[in-house]
């Protein structure tokens, strides 16, 4: 009888546990779908007319996209639901401009027909919130940037749609920034009739495309087994906790980097205009380090550190997702970097993306512009140090030397030092 009874009070027991777990998916999922499909009141012509302008820009983002998903993941991990969908990676590579990004974006890009890589998407978001984003110094729109990236990594492109100007008809858009850089737009199923008259002003590298339908690119993003995103834009490693919290998504966070010292040669020449006052500098001015541009150097320097930092000491919510990797080990030993970046993002290592690093890496062609992703990567590693003058590399270590540091990029103390090819300024250094 006392056994009889047992048995029923466990299996009582066993009901209750089973109906609160129930319940606790239940409410995950409620909320999951709240943010996946957000309802929006439009704004009236007059409640329009009395925001300002970046209110209004906020305004048209989607309602609940800005969500803390710390909440639903502690109950997901209170019932082991935790899980990946069907073991597919997105991978977002994280830098900042003129640090090889392009060229290394293009490893994920030539990945294969089970990759949707996207180039540069938040070049939209950037240009339409730029005032709002000089104003916070780039930092306080992050969360925004999240959102949008979130969105594209679940294969919806409305969220991107908000930003581009002109804005797309029936998603249909002429406007997409560098387009071209994406395989995975240009392929045959996405690709629109296109008239010869138009065809140099949409065409993809590899066949003739007309404006891109977003509906289609979404389909295209949805068959795809692994997503990628490259983006300058992102400068905040915590801004991205929620998008790698998605119980939806499998982030693995890939941060490159550069000697700061390259960094500023590099877009010396590629934004020539914007950096006036430092090819003033280097025709033998002295760099006050009260100006502007020198603390404007030293904000990026530190933003880019304290992102590093953070990846480094791996917290909880960035365990095994984050890698930090130097654009000089890429450029020396591309096809090892390239093995250990895939291995890390959970990716096989596509025979396509081994034989495009050998086309691309070795030629003895030169490169046909500052944006070329072919060229002789080991001997881009230091060109750097022929074209900036000794005095502005110790403005770059006076101001960025705890970055230098930590990155183990080596200091020089005389511009012989600094021309001598045969003393290296890379320091042999794991990171993981």
């Amino acid at each position: 009888m006392k056994t009889k009874y047992a048995v029923i009070f466990i299996c009582i027991v066993a009901l209750v546990i089973i109906e609160k777990e129930i319940k606790i998916i239940s409410r995950v999922s409620d909320k999951m779908n709240k943010h996946q499909s957000p309802q929006q009141t439009p704004q009236t012509p007059q409640e329009e007319s009395n925001m300002t302008q970046n209110d209004l820009l906020l305004s048209k983002w989607p309602a609940g996209t800005h969500t803390n998903f710390s909440a639903e993941q502690e109950e997901l991990d209170d019932v082991n639901m935790y899980s990946y969908n069907g073991g597919r990676k997105h991978v977002l590579l994280m830098a900042t401009t003129r640090t090889g990004s392009s060229f290394v974006g293009e490893f994920f890009n030539q990945h294969g027909e089970n990759m949707f890589y996207l180039f540069e998407p938040l070049w939209h978001v950037e240009r339409m919130l730029a005032t709002a984003a000089e104003a916070n110094n780039g930092t306080g729109l992050g969360w925004i940037y999240r959102d949008v990236l979130q969105a594209l990594f679940l294969c919806d492109f409305s969220a991107l749609e908000k930003f581009i100007v002109p804005p797309p008809n029936n998603h249909v858009t002429t406007a997409l920034f560098r387009r071209e850089s994406s395989l995975s737009l240009c392929e045959e199923s996405i690709c629109a009739p296109v008239n010869k008259d138009v065809f140099e002003r949409y065409h993809c590298k590899t066949r003739r495309c007309g404006p891109l339908n977003l509906t289609l690119a979404s389909q295209s993003c949805s068959s795809k087994q692994h997503h990628a995103i490259k983006t300058v834009r992102v400068r905040q490693l915590d801004t991205l906790q929620p998008l790698v919290q998605d119980p939806r998504l499998d982030v693995r966070v890939i941060q490159l980097v550069r000697d700061p010292r390259a960094i500023l040669a590099s877009r010396m020449v590629a934004f020539s205009s914007q950096y006036q006052t430092w090819k003033a500098w280097a025709q033998g001015g002295q760099v006050p380090e009260d100006d502007e541009e020198v603390k404007k150097l030293k904000g990026n320097c530190d933003h880019v550190r304290v992102s590093v930092e953070m990846g480094l000491s791996q917290p909880d919510w960035l365990k095994g997702r984050y890698m930090l990797v130097r654009y000089e080990d890429i450029a020396l030993y591309p096809m090892e970097k390239a093995e250990e970046m895939y291995k890390f993002a959970g990716i096989p290592f596509s025979s396509q993306a081994r034989e495009w690093i050998l086309r691309n890496t070795q030629t003895t062609e030169r490169a046909s512009g500052i944006y070329s992703t072919q060229k002789n990567s080991s001997q881009q590693a230091e060109k750097w140090r022929y074209s900036i003058p000794f005095t502005l590399a110790q403005v770059v270590q006076k101001v960025c030397g705890p970055t230098m540091k930590l990155f183990g990029y080596k200091f020089v103390d005389d511009e012989r030092t600094l021309l001598n090819k045969s003393i290296s300024l890379l320091e042999d250094k794991s990171f993981y």
